[in-house]
């Protein structure tokens, strides 16, 4: 069956709390992202205060959500910066015991069918670094970069074909892709067996405003039912990391400043509370 995880700024840049709020839920692991104020890229010095607060709570670290490659797809020095910023994401996934890092496929500019030959291009030096250090690089369907749904994932797993890379699946994404496409079952149709890390989020096509927004989890129109049901069916055994998205409130007002002088908002946590709880009832319930 599944593990579950939360991205840990979804909850607070306090590890601490973050990872208080993954023990609550009995969770196995937190996904790490901006910590302290710093994006993973940042974090090896601070390993092992990491590794400390973790062993604590007794968690794992299920996957590093970098940046890798939310970057524009011409520009050279972000090139350059960003295989930096994937060879410093592996040496902290190294130290932090996980073999997953996320990463992207540059900034949409076009249709996907228009620039894939060039992306393709661009992903055979990081290729080379994967494999060799032996790291799965988990590529997230992301509406502002050009691969935003299942389809669009698919199409480029098979011309990258490496074992080295596969699909982190965000249903809850899709809801923001303008192409329509149904997450599930439509969407999964394309990455089932390929995927090595799900994020769990959810939405609705048209908000108050009249544009797609995220909610609650389980109160938008993604079929999580029917995908967590079908995840089971098909023998996946990775993690459903909770990426909340959703506020209770879209301007917070009751900042919080920790004794060490970090400031988050307390409905972060609450609203990760709410969407964590509803998670596990769903999953009680398939």
């Amino acid at each position: 069956m599944f593990k579950l995880s939360v991205i840990t700024d979804e909850v607070s840049q306090d590890l601490e709390s973050a990872s208080k709020f993954a023990k609550d839920f009995n969770l196995e692991g937190v996904e790490l992202r901006n910590v302290w104020g710093k994006p993973p890229q940042n974090l090896l010095e601070e390993s092992n205060r990491i590794k400390k607060i973790l062993a604590k709570y007794e968690l794992k670290v299920s996957a590093i959500a970098s940046p890798f490659f939310k970057a524009d797809l011409n520009n050279p020095k972000e090139y350059a910066k960003h295989l930096e910023i994937l060879k410093r994401c592996i040496e902290l996934a190294k130290n932090l015991e996980t073999n997953i890092i996320r990463g992207f496929t540059f900034w949409r500019t076009g249709p996907l069918e228009e620039h894939i030959d060039e992306i393709v291009e661009k992903f055979q030096k990081p290729l080379e670094i994967v494999e060799s250090e032996d790291i799965i690089l988990g590529i997230e369907n992301e509406p502002a970069t050009f691969v935003r749904n299942g389809r669009e994932l698919y199409q480029f797993l098979n011309r990258v074909k490496s074992k080295n890379v596969k699909a982190v699946w965000d249903p809850g994404n899709v809801i923001f892709d303008p192409s329509g496409e149904v997450p599930y079952p439509d969407g999964y149709r394309h990455v089932r067996g390929e995927i090595v890390h799900v994020h769990i989020k959810d939405g609705v096509r048209k908000g108050e405003g009249g544009k797609p927004e995220w909610v609650a989890f389980g109160e938008g129109e993604v079929d999580y039912r029917g995908q967590l049901k079908a995840l089971k069916d098909d023998g996946y055994d990775g993690y459903l990391s909770l990426e909340t998205h959703w506020r209770l409130k879209k301007i917070p007002r009751d900042l919080v400043i920790k004794p060490s002088g970090e400031v988050y908002s307390s409905l972060r946590e609450e609203s990760s509370r709410i969407c964590m709880k509803n998670l596990k009832n769903m999953l009680r319930e398939i």
